[in-house]
């Protein structure tokens, strides 16, 4: 199934937009409860005003409310900056750590958000456990546990460490454009022939076919045969 989602997705990548390891953990931070299309709307102003941890740590609450209103829950996620900024500079030279360790103890950084930011600003193999991840390895019966660490262990044993991060966003891809949550496009999926749960969305293909999402809609379809 990994392989297929590799010839599926062989462009997948993080959809956060970013330049540097500072930007991708805001903007990890910015997408909880928040599509990743409404925080790349949000980020080039807020990167523009905020560009160093000391820029963060230093900020005008009201003000960098404002930036990130948008996104919701923004005066949560307003304390999770300042205080990420506050905790670069005072303990790592406002600099991001590269080890899991140490990205959890941060504030606004779980283990989630940690191995987006391991596996895309520093080529550290991690395995991101989203909503999408958790749903679609259940569906698939890799796993039928719930808690997103027990997930990330359990589903690192079946796959190799160097495939880690691209799995993940592989499989977050799947589940945005084709196995949705309550109408999966089972009949145009190209895991169909290995998914145990097959025929929990309409298997007739076209029917299903209408159902795939994105821009790899065409190449999706032709991998069916559609």
């Amino acid at each position: 199934m990994n392989r297929t989602l590799a010839q599926a997705f062989p462009d997948a990548h993080c959809e956060l937009d970013f330049t540097t390891p500072l930007e991708l953990a805001v903007a990890t931070i910015l997408s909880a409860q928040c599509t990743d299309v409404r925080v790349n709307l949000t980020t080039p102003a807020l990167f523009a005003r905020y560009r160093s941890a000391r820029d963060y740590a230093e900020a005008n609450r009201a003000e960098l409310e404002e930036f990130i209103r948008p996104t919701g829950f923004y005066r949560n996620k307003t304390s999770s900056l300042m205080g990420l900024g506050q905790a670069l500079v005072e303990q790592y030279d406002g600099e991001l750590p590269h080890t899991l360790d140490k990205l959890v103890k941060l504030p606004g950084i779980g283990r989630k958000t940690a191995n987006v930011i391991l596996g895309n600003a520093f080529g550290v193999p991690g395995i991101t456990v989203d909503t999408h991840f958790g749903r679609l390895v259940r569906r698939w019966k890799w796993t039928d546990l719930e808690d997103p660490v027990k997930i990330e262990h359990a589903v690192g044993e079946l796959i190799e460490r160097k495939d880690w991060t691209m799995l993940s966003h592989r499989v977050i891809f799947h589940g945005r454009r084709v196995c949705h949550s309550r109408k999966p496009a089972c009949g145009a999926c190209v895991l169909a022939g290995d998914c145990p749960s097959f025929g929990l969305g309409p298997t007739d293909p076209a029917v299903a076919a209408e159902l795939v999402k994105g821009p790899e809609r065409e190449h999706l379809l032709d991998m069916v045969g559609l």
